[in-house]
């Protein structure tokens, strides 16, 4: 799941984590998300580091159309949302609009949060898209065998950095998951100590660079690859 700390206090964002939904505005479409802290806790409300990250890949440009995309620790299914609809790349026939190559989204997090992450997905997708994401279980380190070896083009990850126990887990993932040419892009808060640890760990098997930093939420977004390339999108 999306596993960050929950700091008790009063406040708007604590507001905001208790309130049952969460509207946002990305790719052209109002993304209205179910929130659900007391029976999920965690995964079940919409982070800064998501918002962070769907607003970096939509201002950035970066082009998902035909491509295979997989979140990790998807929680309210946000960004996995965003992803699908950025890359929808579609035709107007006589009769309607008729999509095609566009993204493929694989959405993953644990078996508790799944019909949860589902209702999210489906409820915010149009018809024509739902085809293209695909919600699935996913414990890092454990569910590697459902999925092909380096078959996706980008992995995406929001506020997954923050227990410490799950990092060799993640790392593995990871590894799994990618190919020469796939492009990893975390966004998180660096809290403690341990969130450096991840970044030392990460750095030690892939060539990590930081490519985006929004001071007003303090979330860094990173950049990781396979070997010494430094791409540019």
């Amino acid at each position: 799941m999306a596993l960050v700390p929950y700091e008790e206090g009063g406040g708007w964002g604590a507001r905001q984590l208790h309130s049952p939904w969460a509207t946002y505005r990305f790719a052209g479409s109002t993304i209205r998300l179910r929130q659900d802290w007391r029976r999920l806790g965690v995964a079940a409300v919409v982070w800064d580091a998501a918002v962070v990250l769907c607003a970096y890949l939509e201002i950035g440009g970066i082009d998902l159309r035909d491509r295979s995309v997989i979140e990790l620790g998807a929680g309210t299914g946000l960004l996995g949302i965003v992803a699908t609809l950025l890359g929808k790349s579609f035709f107007v026939s006589l009769f309607k609009a008729i999509y095609k190559c566009s993204a493929h989204v694989t959405i993953t997090d644990r078996a508790a949060a799944l019909e949860f992450l589902e209702s999210n997905v489906q409820t915010n997708l149009p018809s024509e898209l739902r085809p293209r994401a695909v919600v699935k279980e996913l414990t890092w380190g454990k569910d590697l065998d459902n999925f092909l070896p380096g078959a996706f083009d980008f992995i995406l990850g929001a506020d997954i950095v923050y227990l410490e126990e799950t990092f060799a887990e993640l790392l593995q993932t990871l590894e799994h998951l990618c190919s020469e040419q796939t492009v990893i892009l975390l966004s998180c808060r660096i809290r403690y100590e341990r969130d450096h640890k991840f970044l030392k760990m990460l750095r030690g098997r892939f060539s990590v660079y930081e490519v985006h930093y929004d001071s007003s939420k303090d979330v860094h977004i990173y950049k990781a690859q396979r070997g010494s390339r430094k791409d540019d999108f």
